[in-house]
């Protein structure tokens, strides 16, 4: 089974960024991740697709930053894939992201306590 979050990349972020920063980008992370996946659901609505690569980029990115790789390769498809593929799969793939947020969240949360 895979983990949420890979301890050695957050390990890194830590030693790299050092303890208490690292644990501000965690907090800027929960606070914009949920705005940001919220503008994706918006594009996706919207059929805006430039905003829509934007926002699955930007949580790409920030998924790699703490080591939540699922997370991150789940926006990389949504980002690659765009519309088209959601729709597809009748937003099958948004909604998969959103349960995997709420896991990277609640990992997030209890490794900047530790």
């Amino acid at each position: 089974m895979q983990t949420t979050i890979d301890q050695a990349t957050f390990d890194e972020l830590k030693e790299t960024a050092g303890a208490d920063f690292a644990v501000e980008l965690v907090d800027t992370f929960l606070t914009e991740a949920p705005v940001m996946i919220a503008e994706l659901h918006r594009a996706f609505a919207a059929g805006d697709a430039e905003t829509f690569r934007r926002m699955a980029h930007s949580l790409k990115s920030n998924g790699n930053t703490f080591g939540a790789c699922a997370f991150a390769a789940m926006a990389r498809g949504l980002e690659l894939g765009g519309l088209a593929s959601v729709r597809a799969e009748d937003g099958a793939p948004l909604d998969a992201l959103d349960a995997e947020y709420a896991r990277v969240a609640h990992a997030l949360t209890e490794l900047k306590g530790g």
